[in-house]
């Protein structure tokens, strides 16, 4: 008997140690509990990437924007046509006068809030702007675009709402639906579990879940959704310390900035202020009441409620959720049924996508100044140069020719790739980059990171150094004659012209035009490889290539980028602009962290480039790319160069205007021969590009101790207009003598405006 009362108040002191450690453990994790709790959700409580702005639109009197211009610019920014008494993100047209209520916005240098303006637009500018009261309006910006964020954490992309943002709509609704007692819970809600389990039971599946929001945002925030006891016991805890830390407003602005609500491509949406952005293209605020059933319809299941891929679905919820709003008093009978009979009315097909090439140019020039945490959580605001016109002109052109190329190739199975970049060279702000034919698609950027042989593109280089020298001019004598050379294992080079005819003694000016390739090697070898190289690093290229006389040719592999970069002092004068993407970065409480200002440095003579710039506007009215002009306005003043790489694998094209540079790559990703010279494939995608833009002529600044005067295209003789059709006017330096035409008067060329009106007139056909 006393045996056996030790051995049973042995098994107590066992239990009882058990069970103390037990409690001491659980408590352990109670506090464990609550710290991670406390810990994760003060201060900041998300990781939010920085967001990505375009250049804001700029109105003003004089400003080239017809009416229908700037109506397609306002749905281009997602304002509808409505009363703007009604609110912000509303306008009203009628003809050519527009009245607009724009919304709230942050710009670099200040917050605008909600303003009407009216505007009247002529046919091809804008002709008065006036503020609400009727007084004038020197400038008004509209809202700089969202195209993107940067380096968004495991996929996720939200814009976090404050207190302030969220509609008392949104607060009450998403109560009613998802968990009406939250007011008054602690947490947990007994009554939501017993209902739920209830008619789980009477089902005989899983119809109801009992969780609170409370419980729902722990969920989300804090753990998986592994359907376990454990998982389940510490959801509950962390529930009820989270009710106890923190107020029901913080609990609840934080569920509507956490929740799921669906999927772009690789990025996950979350929060209502995203959700909002991307279903709709406006802010929380403008949503009308059909609009905010369907988002609180859709935290149900956001895929299986996925308003694009189940309309029917998500349609039939939001009318479920019409009913709660108003059986909770939240609408009344007619605003319900109001909403019921609309359509669901979300963003169009292609409206206010991402960019993921221009974008990763935007991350890299991030990278010199942030570290990729800042960026992934910082919640910053970058300022970017992207212009929304000439990406979409960009992208255009090119998905549009590549699919015209494929379908006339000879290729079988043919799949064009491309890249396009436009920049405005005076500033160096790149406006536009597309990296590839599938342009809303992430991956390989070609724009950035596919170096290819350039081909001709290196040719300016040459003729730029040939200037500089000062022993050569557009009109000297060049001789273009076969040449073959023996090279260092023993082989011998021998090129041809891409004709593979020999045109003999042909002028300067002719021979950059018309790309003639012996000339071009002749000149090179006279002037040396290595001065060409030097000349290409003074046009902003950080490259060290072996000084081989195929580097004449263009056997050099650079991106459009690097294009871009070298091609900016030549359309400058000869003033390098060092390219920007990124103008400004704002915290995330808006204050300036950082700008980027425009950085020009000298790179070459203004009167050698002045030169230069003036024989590659021959290149698009008697060369090799004669029809860049096509879709410009008639008279419309182009310089460019066309490239075309060994065996025509490449095709490439850059040219400028008075305010765009662009560059175009088209080829395929394995190197497979295209049959595709620059002014067959790049070209047309070039044209395209900037002929939907408005450009202007490219007008070179003269230079000092230049003359423009007028040569014989085919003989580099001195002659006029009315002597020879073929003449042309290049730049020449002030004293040079130059052998005149047999039977013609040489004379200066004229003024820039009579040269070019000339110039036209006998050879824009």
């Amino acid at each position: 008997m006393a045996r056996s009362k030790r051995f049973k108040r042995r098994v107590l002191v066992i239990l009882g140690g058990a069970v103390l450690v037990a409690v001491l453990a659980f408590g352990g994790w109670v506090v464990y509990l609550d710290h991670v709790v406390t810990r994760e959700f003060q201060g900041r409580l998300w990781s939010v990437p920085a967001r990505v702005f375009a250049e804001p639109l700029e109105i003003y009197a004089g400003a080239p924007l017809s009416a229908d211009d700037l109506e397609q610019e306002l749905v281009r920014l997602h304002y509808r046509p409505g009363d703007p008494a009604a609110g912000p993100g509303v306008y009203r047209r009628k003809g050519a006068e527009f009245e607009l209520n724009a919304r709230r916005v942050r710009f670099v240098d200040e917050q605008r809030e909600p303003v009407r303006v009216a505007i009247r637009a002529g046919s091809a500018a804008i002709l008065a702007l006036r503020q609400a009261d009727g007084s004038e309006l020197p400038l008004f910006r509209l809202d700089p675009p969202l195209v993107g964020s940067v380096f968004p954490v495991h996929g996720e992309d939200r814009i976090v709402l404050t207190p302030a943002e969220v509609t008392p709509l949104l607060r009450a609704s998403i109560k009613a639906v998802e968990d009406r007692r939250f007011d008054a819970h602690h947490g947990l809600d007994g009554r939501s579990i017993l209902r739920a389990t209830w008619a789980n039971l009477r089902a005989g599946r899983v119809t109801q879940g009992g969780s609170t929001l409370t419980q729902q945002l722990v969920k989300n925030y804090f753990l998986s959704d592994e359907q376990t006891f454990a998982r389940k016991l510490t959801e509950a805890l962390m529930a009820l310390r989270l009710e106890a830390r923190f107020s029901k407003e913080d609990i609840l602005v934080a569920y509507l900035n956490e929740v799921y609500l669906g999927q772009d491509g690789e990025r996950a949406v979350h929060g209502f202020g995203l959700a909002s952005e991307f279903y709709f293209a406006k802010p929380l605020a403008e949503l009308d009441v059909g609009e905010l059933a369907l988002l609180v319809g859709i935290v149900k299941g956001p895929s299986y409620y996925d308003p694009r891929l189940h309309a029917d679905r998500a349609r039939t919820r939001r009318n479920v959720v019409l009913n709660e709003m108003l059986e909770t008093h939240l609408i009344d009978a007619a605003s319900a049924a109001h909403a019921r009979a609309q359509p669901l009315g979300l963003r169009p097909p292609g409206g206010g996508g991402y960019v993921p090439a221009y974008l990763d140019l935007v991350r890299r020039h991030l990278k010199r100044d942030y570290a990729e945490a800042d960026l992934a959580a910082a919640g910053l605001a970058v300022y970017t140069s992207l212009d929304p016109r000439a990406q979409a002109a960009a992208e255009h052109a090119l998905t549009s020719q590549l699919k015209r190329l494929d379908a006339a190739s000879r290729v079988k199975n043919s799949h064009l790739e491309g890249a396009v970049i436009i920049a405005e060279p005076n500033s160096g702000d790149v406006i536009a980059v597309v990296g590839g034919r599938e342009v809303g698609a992430g991956g390989f950027n070609r724009a950035l990171d596919a170096h290819r042989p350039i081909g001709s593109l290196v040719k300016p280089a040459i003729y730029l150094t040939a200037l500089e020298s000062g022993r050569y001019n557009a009109a000297s004598i060049l001789e273009d004659a076969p040449i073959e050379l023996k090279l260092g294992d023993g082989s011998i080079w021998a090129p041809q012209n891409f004709t593979r005819e020999v045109y003999g003694p042909v002028p300067m000016a002719r021979a950059l035009a018309e790309s003639l390739n012996l000339a071009t090697v002749h000149l090179g070898l006279e002037l040396g490889v290595p001065k060409v190289i030097a000349t290409l690093g003074e046009l902003g290229l950080d490259i060290h290539p072996q000084p081989n006389p195929s580097l004449l040719l263009g056997a050099l592999d650079l991106t459009p980028l690097e294009v871009v970069q070298m091609y900016t002092a030549l359309a400058n004068g000869g003033f390098r602009a060092r390219l920007r993407a990124v103008r400004a970065v704002l915290d995330e409480h808006g204050a300036p962290l950082k700008r980027f200002g425009v950085q020009i440095e000298a790179a070459a003579p203004p009167a050698a480039v002045y030169a230069l710039d003036r024989m590659l506007t021959l290149v698009t009215t008697h060369g090799t790319g004669r029809g860049a002009t096509a879709h410009l306005p008639a008279g419309t003043v182009v310089a460019a160069k066309t490239g075309t790489s060994s065996d025509t694998r490449d095709s490439w094209f850059a040219g400028f205007t008075g305010n765009y540079l662009a560059v175009v790559w088209v080829g395929y990703d394995d190197n497979r021969v295209t049959g595709l010279t620059g002014a067959g494939g790049a070209l047309p995608v070039w044209a395209d590009a900037i002929g939907a833009l408005k450009a202007s002529s490219f007008e070179p600044t003269p230079a000092e101790l230049i003359d423009d005067r007028w040569i014989e295209f085919s003989t580099g003789l001195a002659t006029t207009p009315a002597c020879s059709s073929d003449a042309v006017a290049v730049a020449i330096p002030r004293g040079a003598a130059l052998p005149a035409k047999p039977g013609c008067g040489a004379s200066p060329a004229g003024s820039l405006t009579e040269k070019i009106g000339t110039w036209l007139k006998n050879t824009i056909h």
